[in-house]
């Protein structure tokens, strides 16, 4: 019954944020300030939700800022996460694809995101170019999920290249954010239908590399990420057995 009910307020949740956020940016198109003003809006969607998601450590984005943020990519309820823990002056690299979703892929364009053909690898390359250059000329972060596409449960997915090649050439840290496993325990439902616990994780310094040592960076990003979700994962199951 819970779950009849929360799809369609949370889709129109999402319609409204998102509507706010094309609004803004007719105004200031492609500006990455317009974000923020979504993002503020749309992380009260974990409530409509039954979500509790839990925050950690935070500052370290802002103390490495401009920055390549990575993180986990679950499901397409992990907008409700990354609402929370988006940063200002920060902008996320998505799927070409993207802007064909109703009213949210207008906004994801019009509010400066970038987005990257990964069906043509020379083009993909060229916008991870595009972000290095906009990260140092414009002081923005870029936000990217290493993994390319949802794991759905399957735990944490090979890493692509190029959000390390992005930091490497702009020349700024890696910093990881970390969250829990939760698809698998989620039932919406119920009141409250599950955790996420996010942890921002040390930043990786790229001073002094390049591009020959995109493959290191990589996994050394890959199991910082896998044992911080792993960390996390005993915590929410720690706590439920206390309950």
């Amino acid at each position: 019954m819970l779950l009849a009910i929360r799809i369609p307020l949370v889709i129109i949740w999402i319609i409204f944020s998102t509507m706010i956020g094309i609004v803004v940016s007719i105004f200031r198109p492609f500006d990455p300030r317009n974000i923020k003003v979504t993002t503020r809006i749309l992380k009260y969607g974990r409530f409509i939700l039954g979500m509790k998601i839990e925050l950690r450590n935070a500052h370290i984005m802002t103390d490495n800022h401009p920055c390549v943020i990575i993180s986990n990519h679950q499901d397409n309820l992990d907008i409700f996460a990354g609402a929370l823990a988006l940063p200002e002056r920060t902008v996320s690299i998505g799927k070409r694809s993207i802007i064909w979703i109703p009213f949210f892929g207008l906004y994801y364009w019009l509010s400066g995101n970038i987005l990257i053909d990964r069906k043509n690898k020379r083009s993909a390359f060229e916008t991870m170019d595009v972000a290095a250059k906009a990260i140092k000329e414009n002081n923005i972060s870029v936000w990217i999920m290493p993994e390319g596409t949802r794991s759905r449960g399957r735990g944490l997915l090979p890493f692509k290249k190029g959000p390390f090649i992005t930091a490497i050439k702009a020349g700024v840290p890696i910093v990881p954010v970390a969250w829990s496993n939760y698809i698998e325990g989620m039932n919406l439902n119920k009141w409250h239908s599950g955790t996420i616990l996010m942890e921002v994780l040390p930043a990786i310094s790229t001073e002094g590399l390049s591009v020959d040592d995109v493959h290191d960076l990589k996994e050394k990003a890959y199991e910082a990420m896998k044992n911080g979700i792993a960390k996390l994962d005993l915590e929410v199951a720690n706590s439920k057995h206390k309950r």
